[in-house]
């Protein structure tokens, strides 16, 4: 039984968020559980790019997310869900990875677009998080 249904999702792709999140939904209304709602932003910290932005950029960026990611949340609730919000900084697919063993995920929701020439050769975040997951991951399509 699932008790913990990680979401990842990216605000910037609102579409196929919503198909995440209502999905999400979906399997912790069947099983009790709670969703933990992920999204991730850049991390600009020990890059190079990094060198041209205050440490403090970083730290506002997180709580600006976070507040939109409460009204995303806010705005496409249906029911009565646990939820928790998480926002990290640095690669999607790490990032992912780390934080369902973090809350003992039992099922990763992530999205996945149709994927380009370049996704065949790098592999896409959905791709690299199912390859390497510990736990079933549930793709939702566009």
């Amino acid at each position: 039984m699932n008790k913990n249904i990680f979401c990842a999702i990216d605000l910037e792709h609102p579409s196929i968020s919503k198909k995440i999140l209502s999905e999400g939904l979906r399997l912790a209304d069947a099983n009790g559980a709670t969703v933990n709602l992920m999204t991730v932003i850049p991390d600009y910290g020990m890059t190079i790019v990094g060198s041209y932005f205050e440490r403090a950029v970083q730290a506002k960026a997180i709580a600006s997310t976070n507040d939109a990611l409460h009204a995303f949340v806010s705005e496409n609730l249906t029911g009565n869900v646990k939820i928790r919000h998480i926002v990290s900084s640095g690669s999607v697919y790490e990032e992912v990875l780390k934080y369902a063993d973090q809350v003992e995920a039992d099922v990763i929701v992530i999205g996945a677009s149709k994927p380009d020439l370049k996704d065949f050769l790098l592999g896409p975040n959905a791709a690299r998080v199912a390859r390497h997951a510990n736990v079933s991951v549930f793709i939702v399509r566009e």
